[in-house]
């Protein structure tokens, strides 16, 4: 590290570890370098980082899938060389303009891009105080999971009591929150895992297992009589015409896989819900994930209540991150990858 800046009374170094990428492909793309200590922006702060995560969507900008992405995010390598979306940590400066938050304050958020380093930036409108009951390492795997799986229970699927709600990928990231957001809300819900998960999304509230590799879940679902209410499909693994025989007839079918084409992800899969949707009495809706500080504070809520808990499968240091995210890209994990600054 280079000679230290104080702000505020907390120094801040002029250069940081950071992991980062120079073109796009797998975890042998990535790189432990040291990098300059970025510079709040007006409605920025700068966080001294102590917990990420590793997310399906920092799987695929590593890998620039799909290709469409990358007219955002770098047509021949990425904009932003640092990776890593969650977060948690302290605040160590503010930009100008920022209010509502002070130096020193432990907080958690979704960024666009840096934090598997030793600082980063995050804009205040994301940001929300870290839960007082979880460390930094817990903290830092809840973000994104945790928003997707917030707006695909609550604000997209509009799941209630009594609902019988089917949720795919129920042990990873997303599905393991949303499997204990529909049971908080009253519903019975169905997890698809592997058999060897069945103990674990029972224990986060799940009524029924389906095991994927003995029983397609949308056969399944639309033996089960009336059909589910809410279907989460967190996997993209069926049609839209199989899904549909699984739903009830006034039935929601949440769309929030990210793979599908590798040019245009699931683009065409959400084009062809849209078109279909108008014309059935059952409703295809598309979640497009958004980062805000205000579900965070619902989760902090949640949590700190004791209604959801983050599923943290294992742990790794920040100098070992190219290896979490082999392994993630290598695995059906159950839960969350975390992160230690």
């Amino acid at each position: 590290m280079t000679t230290p800046e104080t702000t505020n009374s907390i120094e801040i170094p002029t250069t940081m570890n950071a992991v980062v990428q120079s073109e796009y492909g797998g975890p042998e793309t990535l790189s432990i370098a040291e990098v300059p200590v970025p510079t709040p922006a007006k409605n920025e702060v700068l966080l001294r980082v102590h917990g990420a995560s590793v997310n399906a969507a920092d799987w695929l900008l590593m890998r620039g899938e799909p290709h469409l992405v990358r007219l955002a995010f770098g047509l021949r390598a990425p904009k932003n060389p640092v990776k890593g979306r969650d977060v948690s940590g302290v605040i160590v400066a503010l930009g100008p303009g920022v209010t509502g938050v002070a130096v020193g304050d432990e907080v958690y958020a979704e960024v666009d891009g840096g934090s598997f380093a030793e600082y980063t930036i995050a804009p205040v409108s994301r940001l929300a105080l870290k839960p007082a009951n979880l460390d930094f390492t817990q903290a830092g795997t809840v973000p994104l999971s945790g928003t997707t799986a917030l707006q695909a229970v609550h604000k997209v699927g509009r799941v209630k009591a009594g609902d019988r709600v089917l949720i795919t990928g129920a042990s990873g990231g997303v599905g393991s929150y949303a499997v204990q957001l529909a049971a908080a809300a009253g519903a019975e819900v169905t997890g698809v895992c592997s058999a060897s998960k069945a103990e674990l999304v029972t224990s986060l509230g799940a009524t029924h297992v389906i095991d994927y590799n003995r029983e397609s879940a949308a056969v399944a679902g639309a033996g089960a009589g009336a059909g589910y209410d809410v279907i989460i499909d967190i996997a993209g693994s069926h049609s839209l015409s199989e899904w549909r025989a699984a739903l009830a007839p006034k039935g929601t079918l949440v769309l929030a896989s990210g793979s599908g084409h590798r040019v245009f992800g699931p683009m065409g899969r959400i084009l062809a819900a849209l078109v279909r949707s108008p014309f059935i009495s059952q409703r295809f809706a598309p979640l497009a994930a958004t980062a805000n500080g205000k579900d965070l504070d619902a989760l902090r809520e949640l949590i700190e209540a004791g209604t959801i808990t983050p599923l943290v499968e294992s742990t790794y240091p920040l100098a070992d991150t190219i290896a979490a995210v082999a392994h993630f890209g290598g695995t059906r994990g159950a839960g969350k990858i975390a992160i230690t600054v």
